[in-house]
């Protein structure tokens, strides 16, 4: 038997009740409560669901984002998607991008040459570190 418990009463006495719409229903046999147990998706952490939806706004791509915090473009699309997320046009700028740990990112600000341009970000990415650099399209 599958390890279930009851929502309501939370005892772990139960019994499977039948099928419906192609889901097990479960009755719990201490308080007599019928139940279906919803299916598991593969949960994201809400950190890489926010972080996505960042490099999003600061213009990277779907694949971009994907290749950077290794989650489905397709799931990240559905993010934009369901917090009805707008992309503000960026018309004269684009974003570079680079990963870099912490010695690295001590370095890249000590260089004067780095830091002129149009505008940087630098974001905290689990043990790493992004910096989002804009820069003005070359004519």
């Amino acid at each position: 038997m599958e390890n279930n418990t009851c929502p309501k009463c939370q005892s772990d006495h139960v019994i499977k009740s039948g099928i419906i719409a192609k889901k097990q229903r479960y009755t719990c046999k201490k308080c007599n409560y019928s139940f279906t147990v919803n299916k598991l998706g593969k949960r994201i952490n809400d950190y890489y669901v926010t972080k996505a939806l960042q490099l999003y706004l600061e213009g990277l791509s779907y694949r971009e984002i994907e290749r950077i915090i290794g989650v489905s473009h397709v799931s990240i699309s559905n993010w934009v998607k369901s917090y009805h997320i707008k992309k503000p046009q960026q018309v004269n700028y684009h974003p570079t991008y680079k990963i870099v740990n912490h010695s690295e990112l001590v370095e890249y600000i000590k260089n004067k040459n780095d830091l002129t341009g149009a505008g940087m970000i630098i974001t905290e990415l689990g043990d790493k570190f992004m910096l989002i650099k804009w820069e003005r399209f070359k004519d």
